[in-house]
C-alpha cells in the first residue's frame, strides 16, 4: 500500500513550486460553475461553503502530508463559490420584450459596433417601465447621427432596444452572459438624433470625459486613421477606428496592439520608469540621497494605476496593471520583478474579483502570452542570452523569440476564438512591435511638453509609427493567404490544451512530458470536430444547412452577425451572399425549401423542410408539403398542425438552435441554457425529434 502514498510525497516535496497552480484549480472550478446546465441553489452554496471550511480545518490540524489535495479541493470549491457570489451581487433586470419608446440616460461610454455605427452606453436609465423592469444600464447604436455627445452628459433619445441576445449557436459565445456580468440589460439602435438632456455634473465621469478629450485632442492633431489608430492605442477609445482598419489588424494579427494589455502598459510605465530613473541619476545631489529607483517605481505606479483608469480597465488592462503592480512592489521590498509566482498572483486577484473573466479572450490569450514569455526566457536566460549571444545581437534575438513564443502560446486561444489563423503574423509583429514602443513613448512625451507648446516633435514621431503601423497590417491582410480558416472546438479542447500548456511549464524534470497526453488528446478532438447538420436563428429567419459545398444559407441578406458567425465557425471565409447562392435551398424568398438527413441517397430518411418569412404564411399549406416547418413569425392556428413546427415562441425559449442527425431520427439543440441567472428562465425540457413522415 505504501505505493498510494507516492504522489502525495511527491507532492509534498513539490510543495515550493506548486503556488502558480492555485490559480489553475481556481479557474477550474470556476470553469465547472459555468458549465453547469442548471442553476446551483442555496443548499449547494452551502455544502460547497461547508466544505471549504472543513478543508481549511483539515489543512491546520491535519498531517503535512494531505496539504497538497487539500489546496486543490480547496481552490476548486473556491472557484465555484466565487463565480455563484459574483453572479448573484452584479445581477440586474434585463428587458422581458422589446421595447420602443423613449430613453433616458447618462452617458458612461462610446464606441463602435462590428457594423461600424457608433453607440453609447447609458446608466441611470429611464424607460416607459416600472423600476424594478428597467435595466440598468443600456447600450444604443446611432444609426445615421453624426453629432456625438460626450460621457457624463445626460441625453434622451427614441430607440428600440430588447434583450441581449444569447449564442448564434449552441456552445457558441453566449453575449447575453457577457451583458449580464456587465450589467448591460437591454441593447438596440436609434435612428432619430440624440438630444442632450442635461449637461455633466461637477466631476461626473470625469476620466471619461478625459478620455474623450484626449482621444479628441490626438484625433485633431494627427487627422485620418493614423489618428484614430493612435488615439485608440493611447487611451483605448476606438470610436474613431473605422471597420476596415479593425480587420486589418485582426487579419495581420495586430488587434493586441489595440487591447491595452501587458505590451502598451509595459511601454509607458518603463518608459516612465526609466526616464525618472536615470534622469534623476543626473542631479548628483538627488541621486546621492535618494534612492532613485524606488522614487521611479512609485512614480510609475501611480502612472500605471492612472492609465488602467483612463484606458477603461478591462480584463487585459486589469491583468497588466496586477502584474506590473507586483514588479514594482518588488522593486521597492528589492525583490526580483517578474517571475510566475507574480503571474500566478495576478491571475488568483483577477479570477476572485472577476470570474467571468476566464471564458473571455482576452483573459486566455493575455495570460497565455505571460506565462510562455517568463517561462521561455527564463529557460534561456543563462543558457542563451548571458553566455553565447553578443551585447549587441540580443535586443533582436530577444525581439524574434518572443514573437515566436507568444505567437505559439495563444495561436491555439486565437484559433478557437476568432476562427482563424494569420499566416504572416509574425512578420507583422516584428516590423511593427518595435515601432509601437516608439508610439507609446512619444505619445507619453507628448503629453508631457504639451502644456508648455512644444509636442509638435512628439506627436509628428508618433504620427509616423502609427502610419508605419497601419501600413503594414494593410499589407500583410491583402497578402494571398494570409488567412486560414480553422474549425470551431468543441467544449473540451482548450481545457485540455491550457492543462497541457500549464503541465510543460510548471512541472519539472521528466515529468513535463506528462504534457504531451492532453495535448495529443486536445488536438484529436479538435481535428475530429464536427459541425451541425442545420442552424436556425434565434428569430428564425435565417437557416444554414451543411452541403458539399460547406453550409448554404436561406436569405442573402439579414441576420449578417449570424450569418458571418456560422461560416466563421465552420472554418468558411465565404461571405453571407456566396453562402447564400450554395446548393441547399430552392423555392421563392418566403418559402425556402430544403431536405434533411443522414443518408442523401435513401429518400425515405430525409426531412423535407420549409423556411417561412412572409407575413400570415399558411401553415397548413406548407405542412401538407414539408416534415418540418420554421417560421419567423408566431404560429397562428387553433388546432395542432400536422408538422413540425419551429416558431418564434418556441425560439424565444430556446434561442438559436442546431439540428443534428441521431439513431432517432434528427435532434435539436437549443443555444439558450434557461436554467442559468443570466438567461432568466428554467430549464428547457428535451425537445423531441424530428422524424420524416411515413
Amino acid at each position: 500500500m505504501r505505493w498510494l502514498l507516492w504522489p502525495l510525497e511527491g507532492l509534498l516535496q513539490m510543495r515550493g513550486l506548486l503556488f502558480p497552480w492555485v490559480p489553475v484549480f481556481l479557474g477550474a472550478g470556476i470553469g465547472l460553475w459555468f458549465a453547469l446546465e442548471v442553476e446551483p441553489g442555496l443548499l449547494a452554496y452551502a455544502g460547497g461553503a461547508l466544505g471549504l471550511v472543513l478543508l481549511l480545518v483539515l489543512w491546520w490540524f491535519g498531517p503535512e502530508l494531505l496539504h497538497p489535495p487539500v489546496v486543490i479541493a480547496g481552490c476548486l470549491l473556491a472557484g465555484f463559490l466565487a463565480a455563484g457570489a459574483r453572479a448573484h451581487l452584479v445581477a440586474a433586470p434585463m428587458l422581458e420584450r422589446p421595447y420602443s419608446g423613449p430613453v433616458q440616460g447618462r452617458i458612461v461610454d462610446i464606441d463602435r459596433s462590428q457594423s461600424d455605427a457608433l453607440r453609447l452606453t447609458l446608466d441611470q436609465v429611464v424607460l416607459d417601465l416600472p423600476p424594478e423592469a428597467t435595466p440598468h444600464r443600456v447600450r444604443i447604436a446611432l444609426h445615421g447621427d453624426r453629432v456625438v455627445p460626450d460621457p457624463g452628459q445626460v441625453v434622451l433619445v427614441t430607440a428600440r432596444l430588447a434583450a441581449p441576445e444569447g449564442p448564434t449557436e449552441p456552445g457558441g459565445f453566449d453575449f447575453r452572459r457577457m451583458a449580464f456580468f456587465d450589467g448591460l440589460g437591454a441593447v438596440g439602435y436609434t435612428r432619430t438624433p440624440v438630444v442632450v438632456w442635461q449637461d455633466p455634473a461637477p466631476g461626473a465621469q470625469a476620466i471619461n470625459r478625459l478620455r474623450m478629450q484626449l482621444s479628441r485632442a490626438i484625433m485633431t492633431a494627427l487627422p485620418g486613421d493614423a489618428g484614430a489608430f493612435a488615439a485608440g492605442a493611447m487611451t483605448g477609445d476606438r470610436s474613431g477606428i473605422t471597420k476596415d482598419t479593425v480587420e486589418a489588424l485582426r487579419d495581420s494579427n495586430l488587434a493586441h496592439l489595440l487591447a491595452i494589455s501587458g505590451m502598451n502598459m509595459a511601454f509607458l510605465t518603463g518608459f516612465v520608469f526609466v526616464l525618472l530613473r536615470y534622469g534623476l541619476a543626473l542631479v548628483p545631489p538627488v541621486a546621492l540621497r535618494i534612492n532613485t529607483k524606488k522614487i521611479a517605481a512609485v512614480v510609475a505606479f501611480g502612472v500605471a494605476l492612472f492609465y488602467l483608469l483612463l484606458s477603461g480597465s478591462n480584463v487585459a488592462t486589469e491583468r497588466a496593471f496586477l502584474m506590473v503592480a507586483v514588479m514594482l512592489g518588488a522593486v521597492l521590498f528589492d525583490r526580483r520583478a517578474l517571475t510566475m509566482r507574480s503571474v500566478a498572483l495576478a491571475a488568483i486577484v483577477l479570477l476572485l474579483w472577476q470570474p467571468e473573466s476566464l471564458t473571455e479572450p482576452g483573459f486566455q490569450l493575455s495570460f497565455a502570452a505571460t506565462v510562455a514569455l517568463i517561462a521561455g526566457f527564463g529557460a534561456l536566460e543563462g543558457a542563451v542570452l548571458r553566455e553565447r549571444l553578443p551585447r549587441w545581437l540580443i535586443p533582436l534575438f530577444t525581439l524574434v523569440l518572443s514573437s515566436i513564443i507568444a505567437g505559439v502560446a495563444t495561436a491555439p486561444f486565437a484559433a478557437a476564438h476568432f476562427n482563424r489563423f494569420t499566416d504572416y503574423g509574425l512578420l507583422a509583429n516584428l516590423l511593427t512591435v518595435p515601432v509601437m514602443s516608439l508610439l507609446m513613448a512619444s505619445g507619453a512625451m507628448a503629453a508631457l511638453l504639451a502644456p508648455l507648446g512644444l509636442a509638435a516633435p512628439a506627436l509628428w514621431l508618433m504620427e509616423l509609427a502609427a502610419r508605419w503601423i497601419l501600413f503594414v497590417a494593410h499589407w500583410i491582410a491583402g497578402l494571398e493567404g494570409a488567412v486560414t480558416p480553422v474549425v470551431a472546438p468543441g467544449p473540451w479542447v482548450l481545457p485540455l490544451l491550457t492543462l497541457a500548456g500549464a503541465w510543460l511549464v510548471l512541472m519539472r524534470g521528466r515529468l513535463r512530458w506528462g504534457a504531451i497526453l492532453p495535448c495529443a488528446l486536445g488536438l484529436v478532438l479538435w481535428a475530429m470536430t464536427e459541425r451541425p447538420l442545420a442552424l436556425v436563428s434565434a428569430d428564425g429567419a435565417l437557416v444554414g444547412v451543411l452541403g458539399p459545398q460547406g453550409r448554404g444559407l436561406s436569405a442573402a441578406k439579414g441576420a449578417g452577425f449570424t450569418a458571418g458567425n456560422w461560416l466563421e465557425k465552420d472554418g468558411d471565409l465565404a461571405n453571407q451572399t456566396a453562402a447564400f447562392g450554395r446548393p441547399g435551398f430552392s423555392g421563392p424568398k418566403s418559402a425556402r425549401l430544403f431536405e434533411l438527413g443522414k443518408d442523401g441517397t435513401d429518400k425515405s430518411t430525409l426531412v423535407r423542410g420549409v423556411v417561412l418569412t412572409g407575413k400570415a404564411p399558411d401553415l397548413a399549406m406548407a405542412c401538407a408539403a414539408a416534415d418540418l416547418v420554421i417560421l419567423s413569425s408566431d404560429a397562428a392556428t387553433s388546432t395542432a398542425p400536422s408538422c413540425r413546427v419551429i416558431d418564434r415562441g418556441l425560439l424565444r425559449k430556446t434561442g438559436a438552435l442546431a439540428i443534428w442527425p441521431a439513431e432517432e431520427g434528427l435532434v435539436m439543440q437549443p443555444a439558450r441554457r434557461a436554467g442559468r441567472i443570466w438567461a432568466g428562465g428554467r430549464a428547457l425540457p428535451p425537445l423531441p425529434p424530428i422524424r420524416p413522415r411515413q
